[in-house]
């Protein structure tokens, strides 16, 4: 798991370098310049890569791709979906904001188990 001051650029740097990617061949592989994923990894662009990219680097390098996505400040696809289909869901949220990511993961898993059995626990 990303450490909280770690930024996307950090993250992805020390994740490729770990890898044995040189920034080149990941670029590559990622569909897109060198130069643009120097920059990545430098924090030096105004606004983060896309949701879509983030989540392509995540998967070429077996990362959680949720926590790179939120990592780099953008939103997926799905959750966006997700939000705009459940309009409950912003309270939820900020009702979680301050737990530790075990009592998120607990949560998750009482979620889980409710919907397998059709809300009854």
């Amino acid at each position: 798991m990303a450490k909280s001051h770690q930024t996307f650029g950090d993250l992805l740097r020390a994740t490729r370098v770990a890898k044995g990617f040189s920034l080149r061949k990941f670029a590559e592989l990622a569909g897109m310049s060198p130069t643009y994923l120097s920059q990545v990894e430098q924090g030096n662009l105004k606004t983060p890569p896309t949701a879509e990219r983030v989540e392509k680097m995540a998967k070429l390098l077996g990362a959680e791709v949720d926590e790179w996505v939120t990592l780099a400040g953008r939103v997926s696809k799905e959750s966006e979906e997700i939000l705009q289909s459940n309009p409950e869901l912003p309270a939820l949220l900020r009702a979680v904001k301050g737990l530790t990511p075990e009592q998120i993961k607990q949560l998750a898993e009482e979620a889980e188990r409710k919907k397998n059995t059709g809300g009854t626990s």
